[in-house]
């Protein structure tokens, strides 16, 4: 999706005042407050209205870890095996059944508080606003050139259709508006129930249909209009939310009948039929290829089927949105905020060289964790010994180490004080300036890249029992990093449709780890565990053999100097002839090295404290409770809209337990 037009912006109801993101789409802005029938008869202040309605739904979309329309923060992504922490919602000792409970309001509140004439950023102010230009571009907007409105109108179904997509992946079924309706405490014609979730899809995949009827495969002038929403993209979403559909949080028939994976799966294959004739597919053929996509800058990226365009200027005359990842993920040593652990349970998950699941029987030692691993894994995590250049310095070879002294005294080499041997790198940008230490990154966002895709329609053909199909999917994304074809490029032999969807599910694990992706994956199998609330189906732990996450927990380590030392680094001079780098030519042999190095001088130990603690040395186990996949709507607004059901699980406005169910 865009942010960067620099002329024209002026937006109805514009929450915030300020410009945008790049030099070429949302760069001066101004709060009208108010429009009036002028705001549909000049394609200027049509284009404004538009690029401002994209400035509010994306404005706080700044790194690939948020997640959620218009709200987008790393709430859900701090849920997973991914990041540690406890969490509320992870947390054992907590308990939320009542939404008016303010320690989960960042989650139970996006449902957004009572429509008014005040200026606010919600989804239904947002869909307000949309149906606002879909009510009246054609009439008091007639003069305007046809395809122009066309376009506008494609532009305005697909906002509409992923705010609703959203609002249903956090409540289930929600009322549906898609006109503009005045507020009263009186009309009974607007006092909308929850529809069922499948009446939000159909009018979300009816909206889609539209923009994919009305939008074109590429905007013709890309140098204003790249990273509009396309004819390709409105289909992509179709295909994510007929998945999110048919998977079994809202599916209890999943494992029964094909009729939603079907059409999931019909959605799936048009849109890659449709991006691969307007020139999109797999960026590159080489792991080296897929760490540099991330990096493209305000450009065309074949994989990028919708992208959040940043800037890597500062704020002056206008304000700019940069991108935070890169400073967070940056070591102490670089410039950046100390760098993004990763828990154990990330390193051990990827793939060997060939494919396979790293285990000891193929060849994989959690020591030499770096040894003979998936080239992703290269390109994802960085580790002491490994190369992570930035703009001013092209070569550094970063340490992460500590060594204790005689009196357990501990010392962290160069300032490097992590809880594990190996931080997160991915969609980082080697040519990133530390001159203002990362902190006008403009690395762009892919929200949805062509790699995912290809991994929904793999699944769609996994729940169909159609094994071979779904190997030859996941096959594109591992060849396309270099993972060889033998024994179905690592897979091996699945047996059944379920060891096809473990399979898929773990592919979207590594090829989309640290892109927001992997809680909705986790809520939509309700993959924690096999507990249910009343009345909801849940079995799909068993059924795919895979462990539920509920009762583990993200751990940490220190690489640790072995010996006892003094306060002088002990390795600050042998360590200099160590450097791996993946696109060396000699790359398995600095690997080997690099073990030789660790074996002589390192072991692993455990934290002083867990990653996942009570605030002190104990650790909490993950339990994320059942009523939490969906949340119930808010006190606030059952009191204001008393006709509406509260979702099961959770207490109603009278204290009773909800009856609203989402799963059909």
């Amino acid at each position: 999706m865009k942010t960067n037009i620099n002329k024209y912006i002026g937006l109805v109801l514009l929450l915030i005042v300020g410009a945008s993101c790049s030099d070429n789409f949302l760069e001066e802005k101004k709060n009208y407050g108010e429009y009036d029938d002028t705001f549909y008869q000049t394609p200027e202040r049509v284009t404004a209205y538009v690029n401002g309605l994209y400035y509010r739904y994306f404005y706080t979309l700044t790194s690939a870890q948020v997640t959620m329309t218009g709200a987008y923060t790393t709430d859900r992504s701090r849920l997973t095996e991914e990041i540690g922490g406890v969490q509320s919602l992870t947390n054992p000792t907590l308990n939320f059944d009542d939404p008016s409970n303010t320690s989960v309001l960042g989650f139970t509140g996006y449902y957004g508080t009572k429509l008014s004439d005040k200026v606010k950023n919600e989804p239904y102010d947002r869909i307000r606003d949309c149906n606002s230009m879909l009510e009246n571009i054609d009439s008091k907007g007639a003069n305007l050139d046809q395809t122009f409105r066309d376009q506008v109108k494609g532009q305005m179904y697909y906002l509409r259709a992923i705010q609703y997509f959203d609002l249903m992946r956090v409540y289930g079924g929600v009322p549906i508006v898609t006109t503009v309706e005045n507020a009263s405490a009186t009309d009974l014609s607007i006092r909308h129930p929850r529809g069922t979730v499948g009446e939000v899809v159909a009018q979300i995949v009816k909206d889609l249909d539209m923009a994919a009827s009305l939008l074109p495969g590429k905007w013709p002038n890309a140098a204003t209009d790249y990273g509009r929403f396309t004819k390709g993209a409105a289909l992509a979403q179709k295909s994510r939310v007929l998945l999110t559909y048919a998977s079994p949080l809202f599916n209890k028939n999943w494992d029964t009948a094909t009729d939603r994976w079907d059409e999931a799966l019909k959605a799936g294959l048009a849109a890659e039929t449709q991006l691969t004739a307007d020139g999109y597919g797999l960026y590159g053929s080489s792991a080296k290829d897929w760490e540099a996509m991330f990096a493209i800058d305000n450009a065309f990226c074949k994989e990028a089927i919708t992208v959040q365009l940043l800037t890597n200027s500062a704020s002056g005359a206008v304000i700019n949105i940069n991108n935070p990842w890169e400073k967070s993920i940056r070591l102490a040593s670089q410039g950046g905020n100390g760098s993004l652990s990763a828990p154990k349970e990330m390193i051990d998950l990827f793939p060997m060289a060939n494919g396979s699941k790293p285990t000891v029987a193929n060849g994989y030692d959690e020591f030499l964790f770096f040894k003979n691993r998936d080239p992703r894994f290269y390109r994802t995590f960085s580790f002491s010994g490994n190369k992570w250049g930035y703009k001013e310095n092209v070569k550094p070879v970063i340490w992460t180490y500590r060594w204790l002294d005689a009196a357990n005294k501990a010392y962290y080499t160069d300032g490097n004080q992590v809880s594990s041997p190996a931080v997160v790198r991915k969609m980082s940008n080697t040519t990133a300036s530390n001159a203002t230490n990362f902190q006008y990154s403009g690395t762009d966002v892919f929200e949805y890249r062509y790699a995912e895709l290809l991994l929904n329609i793999a699944e769609c053909y996994a729940a169909k029992g159609d094994v071979a199909n779904t190997v030859a999917y996941i096959g594109k994304v591992r060849n396309r990093v270099g993972i060889p074809a033998a024994n179905n490029y690592g897979l091996g032999t699945l047996a059944d449709k379920y060891a096809a969807l473990a399979a898929c599910l773990y592919e979207r694990r590594i090829e989309l780890a640290y892109e927001g992706k992997r809680f909705w994956d986790v809520q939509r199998w309700m993959l924690y565990s096999d507990d249910a609330v009343s009345g909801i189906v849940n079995n799909t732990c068993a059924k795919l053999g895979l462990p539920p996450i509920n009762g583990t927990q993200r751990t940490g380590n220190y690489l640790q100097y072995k010996n006892v030392a003094t306060a002088t680094d002990p390795l600050a001079t042998s360590r200099a002839a160590i450097s791996v780098d993946p696109d060396a030519a000699d790359f398995a042999t600095q690997i080997t090295a690099l073990a030789n190095f660790y074996t002589a001088n390192f072991v692993i130990k455990s934290l002083d404290k867990p990653i996942d603690n009570d605030g002190t040395t104990t650790a909490l186990p993950i339990l994320f409770r059942p009523n939490y996949y969906i949340f119930g709507l808010q006190t606030s607004v059952l009191t204001q809209n008393t006709w509406l059901l509260q979702t099961v699980g959770w207490k109603d406005r009278s204290g009773a337990l909800g009856t609203y169910n989402y799963q059909d």
